[in-house]
């Protein structure tokens, strides 16, 4: 069974050490940064005897900060056993780190 995404809130909010963790980016909400946008991306289920005994959600993570030496994915890397790094951008001279987990 997964967990529950508000638990997957607070954890990304303690990484970040701010309430600036958005799930699915806000529309008309100025965000304020650095930030963590994460959205569901899929789920994956483990099955057994014909039957699913474990689902887990995939979700896109992305870090964004003014600053390109920020290290809030190392630290979600980090916490969390089932992640990986995916990739950087720069978008509007702000740094996207993005990353996938499950939860």
């Amino acid at each position: 069974m997964s967990m529950p995404r508000t638990q997957l809130q607070d954890e990304l909010e303690a990484i970040l050490g701010s309430r600036n963790v958005y799930f699915q980016r806000p529309g008309g909400t100025q965000m304020t940064y650095p930030a963590i946008v994460y959205s569901l991306d899929n789920k994956k289920d483990d099955r057994a005897n014909n039957k699913r005994y474990l689902t887990y959600n995939r979700y896109s993570v992305e870090v964004i900060s003014p600053k390109s030496t920020n290290t809030i994915a190392d630290e979600i890397l980090e916490h969390f056993a089932h992640s990986s790094f995916d990739r950087r951008f720069v978008s509007d001279n702000l740094y996207h780190d993005a990353v996938t987990l499950y939860f």
